[in-house]
């Protein structure tokens, strides 16, 4: 996992009013991780209210509401998506699920007895590039991660759309690098609001037919 990456999720996640906690600051090399070593990020959100549904399975802005806890894997795959046979050959993919990383999410993410939500809705989601488009590659991709325990998956799209959304061009955001460069961009017309896009192809159709 790059840092890059890893700047991009957090600022996703608190641009949406989560708190992150980043459990370590190096990286593992030449040796297996240790429990908490496989944890990338945890996410806390402090203005859960609990609710009779949990989040779906693809995670978009509208659903992280329904996230109290969770522990993210980042997988900065860019050049490729997820498909059934990487993910059978990546062993360590799934390392963040098993129990004993939980169990130190947990207790690095301890919340009081009295707070919204159970003691076990500790969430384990990963972050990815992005999954098959074309069937049945992307039901089996979602049956694998579903059976290996995989709570949830968002995508590096679904959070850059979010930060050029969020970005003024009228800001000075001199706190964050990304979110500064992405202004400098939309400044420079060389990257658009996605909601720009789409009101301008559909003024194109109403232009093209009369």
């Amino acid at each position: 996992m790059s840092a890059v990456d890893e700047v991009i999720v957090r600022e996703y996640f608190e641009q949406n009013g989560f708190l992150v906690r980043q459990v370590r600051k190096y990286a593992v090399q030449a040796r297996r991780k240790t429990s908490d070593e496989e944890i990338d990020l945890l996410v806390y959100n402090p203005g859960f209210v609990r609710s009779e549904r949990k989040p779906d399975f693809f995670l978009f802005t509208s659903e992280l509401r329904y996230v109290h806890r969770a522990m993210l894997a980042v997988k900065g795959w860019h050049s490729g998506r997820f498909n059934p046979a990487t993910l059978r050959s990546s062993p360590d993919l799934f390392r963040f699920l098993e129990e004993n990383v939980k169990r130190e999410a947990n207790r690095l993410l301890s919340v009081d007895i009295d707070e919204p939500g159970t003691g076990d809705d500790l969430l384990r989601i990963l972050v990815a590039p992005g999954l098959p488009t074309q069937e049945p590659f992307r039901s089996q991709s979602v049956a694998l991660l579903k059976e290996r325990g995989v709570d949830g998956i968002i995508s590096f799209r679904t959070m850059l759309q979010e930060l050029v959304n969020r970005v003024e061009v009228n800001l000075n955001y001199r706190k964050s690098e990304p979110l500064q460069v992405i202004r400098l961009l939309k400044n420079y017309d060389l990257i658009k609001d996605p909601q720009l896009d789409l009101f301008a192809g559909s003024e194109g159709r109403k232009r093209s037919n009369p």
